[in-house]
């Protein structure tokens, strides 16, 4: 490892002195200047002073955001604009709404330096809600009007490339003079096109897919992923072209959802995660473990009830910490299953109810299981007749609980227009813990106690 790191701080090395031998990914650059930034700040910045200006905008982007800031600040408003126009329209629009996150006025700066094409491109991209597919395409595309010839076609495409005007190409897109979309050709069928007549008269009139600039980023993504898809092309409520969305963009979209997804089940915010910033970051998860803390109190209030119990008979202080632990694991499953396919789509208001039954029969079947597992060992153990009926019916019960509650509180969730991850691990957590604990000192109380 400590070899690799030494190989890469030496590719580092003479990529910032230029040499084309060692073209480092953005990402590799990225991580390198993170690694100099905790260990030498006045490193960082005179290796930030050495990225080749046609890759600065790129890094920039890979940086977190704690360095991002830095780096912003670091770099004149001309230095930045031209790292804003050495990228294309939907990372540069990525990239200018950083800078103004961090400085307004600097991005204020930055945009106007910019010349009238690309200023006109990135206001207008960032016109669009974060959510919607319009803020995440690029209008930089292929395409061709449908009376023109294949070779005059093919001959702009070859220009558009040996000027690096054009990266990434996977179709032409056919339009009509008014520029509404007509079909998409994958480039690897063009080349079986006669080049001396026009797209028209070897059109094949297939149904091809499309999406609009308004359309929900997520629904977007679910067509990559159901189609196994590389491109979509985006077209305004008239049915104009208008961009394009790639698929190394859904795979960003794909990761920020399953991210943000698990540090919602864990009751903290990812945005604030990132920034690194530790009061920041304290705040934030001391307010749900607060919330926890409320919780657990219910619990104890629950457990308090029948201290005369727990004093008369003391294997009931061993056993309760694993009916409540089995009701939460079985909760927990349920939960994320649940959670996972509502992202996915695959639960909607169609098909809930079955999945909510499919969730308490698994639920119902485990414990069941368990039960007579668990009332042979409480037995054996203790050898107190009635103890082992009483965790058994305790385990069906709070597992029951669990399949129900960890079904049905997102569900509950998502209809009051709540994220279905945020605050789902509390609620289900009291609901287990609670039931849990009344069922099994509420059935010791009637069944054991004389």
């Amino acid at each position: 490892m400590q070899q690799y790191e030494n190989e890469m701080q030496h590719a580092l090395e003479r990529y910032l002195n230029g040499h084309d031998d060692h073209d480092l990914h953005a990402s590799e650059v990225a991580y390198l200047l993170k690694k100099i930034r905790s260990e030498d700040k006045d490193a960082f910045v005179e290796a930030l002073s050495r990225i080749p200006q046609d890759a600065r905008g790129d890094v920039l982007l890979e940086l977190p955001e704690k360095l991002k800031d830095e780096a912003i600040s670091f770099f004149s408003t001309k230095e930045l604009a031209e790292a804003v126009e050495g990228l294309e329209s939907d990372d540069a629009t990525d990239l200018v709404q950083d800078i103004d996150e961090f400085d307004e006025d600097k991005s204020d700066a930055v945009i106007a330096h910019l010349d009238d094409d690309d200023r006109e491109e990135i206001e207008h991209l960032l016109h669009y809600e974060e959510d919607q597919a319009g803020a995440w395409m690029q209008t930089e595309l292929f395409d061709a009007i449908l009376d023109e010839k294949v070779q005059t076609a093919i001959d702009r495409l070859k220009h558009l490339k040996e000027s690096d005007e054009l990266e990434n190409v996977h179709q032409v897109f056919i339009v009509n003079e008014e520029r509404r979309l007509i079909a998409t050709i994958p480039l690897e069928d063009v080349i079986l096109f006669d080049f001396d007549k026009t797209f028209r008269d070897q059109l094949d009139t297939k149904e091809f897919r499309s999406v609009e600039a308004s359309d929900d980023i997520e629904d977007v993504a679910s067509m990559f992923e159901q189609f196994d898809l590389s491109v979509l092309p985006v077209v305004d409520r008239q049915g104009h072209l208008v961009g394009r969305i790639t698929s190394d963009d859904i795979y960003d979209v794909i990761e920020e959802r399953a991210t943000e997804q698990i540090y919602n089940l864990a009751g903290v915010n990812d945005e604030v995660e990132q920034e690194e910033d530790l009061f920041g970051i304290f705040k934030n998860r001391a307010s749900w473990l607060f919330i926890n803390l409320i919780t657990a109190i219910l619990a104890s209030i629950v457990i308090g009830l029948f201290d005369a119990t727990l004093a008369a008979f003391i294997p009931l202080a061993v056993l309760m910490p694993i009916v409540a632990s089995m009701g939460g694991n079985a909760g927990t499953q349920t939960l994320t299953v649940m959670v996972r396919k509502m992202a996915l789509g695959d639960i909607d208001g169609v098909n809930a109810k079955s999945a909510v039954i499919k969730e308490i029969i698994v639920s119902l079947l485990n414990g069941l299981i368990f039960a007579v597992l668990m009332g042979l060992v409480a037995f054996v153990w203790f050898d107190i007749p009635g103890l082992g009926l009483v965790i058994a019916l305790a385990m069906v019960i709070n597992l029951i609980i669990a399949g129900a509650f960890g079904s049905l509180i997102p569900l509950l969730l998502k209809r009051m227009d709540i994220d279905p991850a945020v605050g789902s691990t509390v609620l289900l957590t009291t609901a287990t813990d609670v039931f849990g604990f009344l069922s099994f000192l509420g059935l010791a109380s009637l069944i054991l106690v004389p």
